[in-house]
């Protein structure tokens, strides 16, 4: 529950009093979140070709676009492919110790995948600390039936 404090003070010229009523914790978390929000890059997942006969390697990249490129969340990250094939990988990587203003995140990654069958799959990219998804990104890809691709 928030109880307002009032600060009370009266201005020489006229005498007249003002009340300043302070901001509650959550107003102020909340300034802290859109702070956050805008330095937060997004991300841009894409696969390249989108549309392809099995058997197919693809590239897949993601993309952080906009927000600070010192982000501490995002500095040092892991990261996750989900392939949508029932499969996933992960990597992470040894960084200096976090410098505000100094330290760089790392804007693109990019990887290969080999899908062996055909049909649609959600690809989902996750930059992660342990077990804690940071920020996600999404894309489509469809494989469509080849000449060896096989039995569904």
């Amino acid at each position: 529950m928030f109880t307002p404090r009032h600060l009370f003070t009266t201005t020489a010229a006229t005498g007249l009093a003002l009340c300043l009523a302070a901001l509650p914790a959550a107003a102020l978390q909340n300034d802290k979140s859109k702070d956050d929000d805008a330095k937060r890059p997004k991300i841009r997942v894409r696969a390249q070709p989108q549309v392809v006969m099995a058997p197919a390697r693809i590239t897949l990249t993601a993309e952080l676009q906009g927000g600070a490129d010192d982000f501490e969340e995002y500095y040092c990250a892991g990261i996750e492919w989900e392939w949508g094939d029932d499969t996933s990988s992960e990597s992470t990587t040894d960084c200096e110790p976090y410098d505000a203003g100094k330290s760089q995140i790392k804007r693109r990654y990019t990887v290969q995948h080999q899908f062996r069958r055909p049909g649609s799959y959600k690809i989902y990219f996750h930059l992660k600390n342990k077990d804690r998804i940071l920020g996600s990104g999404t894309t489509t890809l469809q494989v469509q039936p080849g000449a060896s691709s096989g039995p569904f």
